[in-house]
C-alpha cells in the first residue's frame, strides 16, 4: 500500500498558473474515457460519507457508459471501507483519510498482500463558520484551542468568539462546535492534523454526515465546524487558516495544490488488487472512468479539486503492475 506524497504528486500542478480567483478547471491533458467491451455486473462501494456524493455522481456517469452495470453506494464513514473490502462485500472502499496501518494489516492477514490505494480527488478540509460571522480567519493553534481538550499545539482553551478578537455582541458569545462522528475519516484526519492527535472536546456536536455539519452551522450563527470543501453552501463560509508563519490562506484549489493550505488532503478509493495480476475488469474500468477527463469534471462539479495528469498517470501506471 504505497502512499503517494501529497506535495510531490501535486507539485506539477502548482505550475498551472491558476490565480486564487480563477475557475477550477480539469487538466486539459487528461484523456476522455473510452468504452470497452465485456463490462457487466454489480459494483458495490462502501465507505466515506465525504465521498458519498462523488461516488454517486461517478456511478451515474459510469452507468451511462455501461447501462447493464449496477452500482450500489453506501457512505457511512471511512472506517466501514476496510471491513467491506476484507469481507468482499464491496469492490470499492472510498476513504477520506489514508488507511491506518492496523486496517491494512487486517487486510493483509486475509489476503497476503496490502490493499491498493488510489487517490481520486483533492479536498481542502474546511473550517466553516456561519456566513454572518465576522471572524476573519484562524490560526492552526486557535483551531486546536477551539476543538480540542488536549490542546497539544500549546494554545489557550477557546470557548467564546471574543477570544478570537470579536467585539460587541460577539465578545461573550459561546462558540457552538459541530463535527463528525468517530466512524468518519474526516473526524480522524482533523484529529491528526488540526488537533495534533489530541482529544476532541466533549461539547462537539457529532454529526452522522458532512451535510449535517454544514446544515448545523448554517442554522446556528455561533457555530463552527469542519467538513470537506465539497459540502460548502452559500449559508456558510470557509475560514482562511494560518500555519506557523501566521499568514492566512484560503481553502482554494491553488493553495491546496501548492500545499500552502494546511488541511489539504487526497480523497481515496481502496481496492483489492493482487500484485502482479490484473484487477477485475469492472472495477478497473470504473477507476479509469473516475480518473478520466469526464470523471475529474465530476470532481469539480461536486465542489472538490481535480487531480493533475501527472498524478493520474502515476496511479494508472501503478495499477498496471
Amino acid at each position: 500500500m504505497k502512499h503517494i506524497s501529497f506535495a510531490s504528486a501535486l507539485a506539477v500542478a502548482a505550475c498551472l498558473g491558476q490565480s486564487h480567483a480563477a475557475k477550477v478547471e480539469v487538466d486539459a491533458a487528461l484523456p476522455a474515457y473510452t468504452q470497452t467491451s465485456g463490462v457487466t455486473g454489480n459494483l458495490n462501494s462502501i465507505g466515506s460519507d465525504t465521498l458519498n456524493n462523488l461516488m454517486t455522481l461517478w456511478a451515474e456517469g459510469f452507468k451511462k457508459e455501461y447501462p447493464n452495470v449496477n452500482v450500489q453506494i453506501e457512505g457511512k464513514g471511512s472506517s466501514t471501507a476496510p471491513p467491506a473490502l476484507i469481507e468482499a462485500t464491496a469492490q470499492l472502499g472510498p476513504m477520506s483519510r489514508p488507511m491506518k496501518s492496523s486496517e491494512a494489516d487486517d487486510f493483509e492477514k486475509k489476503f497476503g498482500y496490502k490493499p491498493t490505494e488510489i487517490p481520486v480527488a483533492v479536498d481542502a478540509l474546511a473550517v466553516f463558520a456561519n456566513k454572518d460571522n465576522p471572524v476573519k480567519g484562524l490560526t492552526m493553534k486557535q483551531v486546536d484551542g477551539i476543538f480540542s481538550s488536549s490542546r497539544k499545539s500549546g494554545g489557550e482553551d477557546i470557548t467564546t468568539w471574543g477570544q478570537l478578537g470579536l467585539t460587541g455582541e460577539w465578545a461573550n458569545r459561546p462558540i457552538s462546535l459541530y463535527g463528525r462522528n468517530s466512524a468518519s475519516g474526516t473526524y480522524g484526519f482533523f484529529k491528526d492534523h488540526a488537533l495534533a492527535k489530541g482529544d476532541y472536546k466533549a461539547t462537539v456536536k457529532e454529526q452522522p454526515g458532512s451535510s449535517a455539519v454544514v446544515q448545523g452551522i448554517a442554522s446556528d450563527i455561533s457555530a463552527i465546524g469542519y467538513s470537506g470543501i465539497g459540502y460548502k453552501t452559500s449559508d456558510v463560509r470557509a475560514l482562511p487558516i494560518a500555519g506557523a508563519d501566521g499568514k492566512f490562506v484560503e481553502a482554494d484549489y491553488e493553495n491546496s495544490l501548492s500545499g500552502d493550505y494546511p488541511l489539504a488532503r487526497f480523497l481515496y478509493v481502496y481496492v483489492n488488487k493482487k500484485p502482479g495480476q490484473p484487477m477485475d475488469k469492472l472495477t478497473l474500468e470504473f477507476i479509469k472512468y473516475v480518473l478520466s477527463k469526464g470523471g475529474q469534471e465530476v470532481v469539480v462539479k461536486d465542489g472538490y479539486f481535480p487531480l493533475p495528469k501527472q498524478s493520474v498517470d502515476e496511479v494508472l501506471a501503478a495499477l498496471a503492475k
